[in-house]
């Protein structure tokens, strides 16, 4: 059985507390993402939370906030994650199970990795059940 390990986005492209909205927005576009782990620095990795694309517009833009603004202020805290060790079908259950796209992946606290919906379909991973997590969240989207 495949593992997330085996399929996730080794060394994602980063944030840490000092960055500010701006510069998470030019790194999302320039790395062609939609989500990036916030850690407290390179050393560590310790994963402190995230931010997506969505997170930029409602709680950044759509609030009014400069550019400037710091990414403490528009990061996501409560965040799924998923050990190296654990299935793609089981990251799949999750993902469809959250309603989410992408899970960070960790060691204790330590940022692994990220997985997504699309590292399951595209590597022709228990397609089905990738296709159905996305199915079932972009229904939960449409309501």
């Amino acid at each position: 059985m495949k593992t997330v390990k085996e399929v996730m986005t080794k060394d994602p492209v980063t944030v840490t507390l000092l960055d500010n909205v701006y510069e998470v927005a030019v790194k999302m576009r320039d790395h062609d993402t939609g989500f990036i782990p916030v850690i407290d620095n390179e050393n560590n990795k310790t994963l402190l939370g995230v931010i997506t694309d969505r997170d930029l517009v409602i709680r950044g833009y759509a609030a009014k906030h400069p550019g400037s603004t710091a990414v403490e202020k528009v990061m996501s805290r409560e965040i799924q994650t998923v050990s190296e060790n654990t299935s793609v079908d089981e990251a799949a259950e999750l993902m469809s199970s959250w309603q989410i796209r992408r899970l960070a992946v960790t060691s204790g606290q330590k940022l692994m990795g990220v997985v997504s919906i699309g590292d399951l379909a595209v590597r022709n991973i228990f397609a089905d059940e990738a296709g159905e997590a996305l199915h079932d969240i972009s229904q939960q989207h449409l309501h």
